[in-house]
């Protein structure tokens, strides 16, 4: 905003070098120009502040698609004062010639201009698709459609304006249709990720049943192992026994042998020495044969004689006492003696 100065003959104006003013004095142009500063007469004085540098619109407005569903388009309009003759005809940028402020509202019916060309070119991009087509398509394409028009509409040329940038930050339908688009997409990640689910499950499973099948052949390897174990253990039992039997087999027959070996040689002593006490007693038979029997009674006697410790009583009856003297005739006769 300018500043004015208020003395007793004259005002002072001091403007920024981004605002360009026009003073008038009874209705015919005195000066123009950027960040000017000069002394006038309010009497009968007119003056404008116009903008130079780079203003900012931010718009939100509504149109319908090709399929008649409502969306939303916001962004920016980035816009400037491109002639300020041009502009200043057209619109009213009087300022008060004791305070500087503004008479009018003259930014707002700028924006206003520029919200009914933003909504006129999105609304015929949005006409001609629908809405799907427009929401897949994204915000480049509304952008461009709005920047094509700003450059092809003369208006603002007309106006002395000019559209610096133009941004759109969203492009939205209601709530209602967007949960509707939302809903064949969001089936889609719910189907993809149950079926992920379902094969994260599966594999779960398919693991499960590897791990089952291992840990069942491996059962079964151990049992083959076990049984082959026991199987060797009875084997090597069998063996074992079978040695054991046989070696005492060995030596029961060698024991057997030994005294089968034994008893052969007990069998040839006691032969031997059996067939020498039957030759000494056949010698002695022998020779007893040849005695006389009253020689064999006194040598009976005589022996029966020395076994004895004591006698007691004798008696002697006369067949005996006759056989006795029988026996001593016999002796003593000559055939007898040579006897």
């Amino acid at each position: 905003m300018a500043q004015i100065k208020r003395y007793v003959v004259a005002n002072q104006l001091r403007a920024e070098a981004s605002q360009h003013i026009q003073y008038f004095r009874k209705g015919n142009l005195q000066k123009s120009g950027r960040g000017l500063s000069f002394w006038f007469d309010p009497n009968g004085a007119s003056l404008t502040e116009i903008p130079m540098n780079d203003r900012e619109l931010i718009f939100m407005i509504k149109g319908q698609s090709s399929d008649y569903q409502d969306l939303a388009v916001q962004g920016t309009v980035i816009w400037r004062v491109a002639d300020a003759d041009k502009v200043a005809s057209r619109i009213d940028f009087g300022i008060d010639i004791n305070q500087g402020a503004h008479l009018g509202k003259p930014e707002e019916q700028i924006q206003s201009v520029l919200n009914g060309l933003v909504s006129e070119f999105a609304d015929a991009y949005l006409k001609d698709k629908g809405v799907r087509d427009l929401l897949e398509a994204g915000l480049s394409p509304v952008q461009a459609a709005i920047a094509a028009g700003f450059s092809a509409d003369p208006t603002l040329e007309a106006m002395g304006l000019e559209a610096v940038s133009i941004r759109v930050s969203a492009l939205s339908p209601k709530s209602e249709l967007f949960r509707a688009l939302q809903a064949p997409t969001f089936e889609s990640l719910q189907q993809k990720a149950d079926e992920a689910t379902f094969s994260r499950r599966a594999l779960a499973v398919d693991k499960e049943r590897a791990i089952a099948e291992n840990e069942l052949q491996n059962q079964i390897e151990l049992a083959l192992r076990r049984k082959d174990l026991i199987a060797r253990e009875d084997a090597n039992a069998r063996s074992k026994a079978q040695a054991d039997a046989a070696a005492k087999r060995i030596l029961v027959e060698a024991d057997s042998e030994a005294k089968i070996i034994a008893a052969e040689a007990e069998a040839k002593r006691i032969r031997a020495v059996e067939q020498a006490a039957a030759d000494m007693e056949k010698a002695r038979m022998n020779a007893i044969a040849e005695v006389p029997p009253a020689v064999m009674f006194a040598l009976a006697a005589q022996e029966f004689a020395g076994k004895l410790e004591k006698v007691d009583s004798l008696t002697v009856s006369p067949d005996m006492l006759a056989g006795l003297v029988q026996q001593a005739k016999v002796l003593m006769s000559p055939q007898g003696g040579e006897r």
